[in-house]
């Protein structure tokens, strides 16, 4: 069955960048396709439920398609954009649909979602502020294929910050390494992230543009080996510093628009007790303290040690925020009652253990960011359990070409 080619007509999108059609009545995900679509698609795994397989071949095309911009999509090449051959506003239509289908499936909720332009990106590229490349054992950079370790090799990659592709990253040599990142910050700054192979050091070579050289340690420690030791960002007027690859959004727009939506579904109030799970270097947490004044208290929980020291030197002017070095699920014990919980977790989402935690602190609401709809319409089920409901939730196209969608929700005490 692998590599044969397959008639499939595509009935609807799924999950995670694919299309789901049928063949002789068995289920087969379907890369590069769009609903509606009739095409001839290569199998790429087969298991004992369904197929995986790369549309090769479009037979009857969606409207919706146009020509991937980058020379690099299509099947069997670069992994990092899934929709590159859809038009932006049905990007948007089908992570509207994924949104709303885990939502059903994953919550029993019905809603209907829309998933917003983040402005600073126009067309869909030049967007990402941050961008990983692997490197091969001869030194050339590039990106993964999908569900691959072979590395492509890329000269150029479309979607990233025009200020990224300055350093002129994937034109030059890195022996040694085993992945380079580039960083464009807000406020105007520019790093390499360096990550060596083994103990062997990295002949850095020279960039095309002026840029701080990090080299990346482990457990999320870097040195500096050229210029400043991280990068700073900017948003709400705020400056923050964020070590070496600390998380920061990667949308230029994107953490002012979050930022606001956190707020507006928040609605903090002077003298509230607020906790900020999964906090970074500050960011909601900042608009947070704000908001509640001296007279209120917010508490920022976070496990990475680089990003609890950028945290508190980015607040050490609200005092009533502080900042506690734990994991989430250890803070959650130890810490008092709050009025409101702000969580923001990674792909992974909160599971069980932290739901539980977080509703026996009793806040009357909860304001949820999350970057994967299928762990946050999970965890909206749990927190459904413990007594808290769906109020709103809004949906940002955080990252175009990409099959990612950063979704906000709005739960209250029911």
């Amino acid at each position: 069955m692998m590599d044969e080619l397959l008639d499939v007509k595509v009935e609807r999108v799924a999950h995670g960048g694919w299309c789901v059609g049928r063949h002789e009545g068995r289920v087969v995900f379907v890369r590069h396709a769009l609903p509606g679509e009739r095409v001839r698609a290569r199998v790429t795994e087969e298991v004992s439920r369904f197929l995986r397989a790369d549309a090769v071949e479009i037979i009857e095309p969606s409207p919706d398609r146009v020509s991937p911009p980058c020379p690099y999509a299509g099947p069997g090449r670069c992994g990092g954009c899934d929709w590159q051959h859809a038009a932006l506003p049905a990007q948007r239509l089908l992570k509207a649909a994924v949104v709303t289908e885990q939502l059903k499936r994953l919550a029993g909720i019905e809603r209907e979602v829309v998933v917003e332009e983040v402005p600073g990106a126009p067309g869909g590229l030049g967007w990402r502020t941050r961008v990983r490349f692997a490197v091969r054992q001869d030194g050339v950079v590039g990106l993964r294929r999908h569900r691959s370790h072979t590395v492509e090799p890329v000269e150029a990659c479309l979607i990233a910050h025009p200020e990224a592709e300055a350093a002129g990253v994937e034109t030059k040599s890195w022996r040694g390494a085993s992945a380079v990142e580039v960083i464009a910050s807000s406020a105007g700054d520019r790093a390499v992230v360096v990550t060596p192979k083994g103990r062997r050091g990295v002949a850095v070579p020279d960039l095309d543009a002026p840029a701080a050289v990090l080299v990346d340690r482990g457990r999320g420690r870097t040195e500096a080996a050229r210029g400043r030791g991280g990068v700073r960002e900017r948003a709400d007027g705020r400056e923050f510093e964020v070590t070496g690859s600390g998380f920061w959004q990667v949308h230029p727009g994107a953490a002012e628009t979050l930022r606001e939506a956190v707020l507006a579904f928040a609605a903090p109030r002077p003298g509230e007790r607020v906790l900020d799970l999964y906090c970074g270097a500050g960011l909601f947490t900042a608009a947070l303290a704000e908001a509640v004044g001296r007279e209120g208290a917010v508490t920022g929980v976070e496990s990475d040690a680089a990003a609890v020291r950028d945290a508190r030197r980015n607040l050490r002017d609200l005092p009533q925020a502080r900042i506690e070095r734990a994991t989430v699920d250890d803070a959650l014990a130890g810490l008092e009652a709050a009025d409101l919980v702000v969580a923001d977790p990674p792909r992974t989402g909160l599971g069980q253990g932290v739901t539980g935690g977080i509703a026996a602190h009793s806040p009357t609401r909860i304001v949820y960011v999350s970057c994967d709809p299928a762990t946050l319409a999970r965890d909206i089920a749990l927190l459904g359990g413990l007594g808290y409901e769906l109020a709103a939730l809004r949906a940002f196209d955080a990252f175009p070409m990409t099959h990612h969608v950063e979704c906000v929700a709005h739960l209250v005490r029911a």
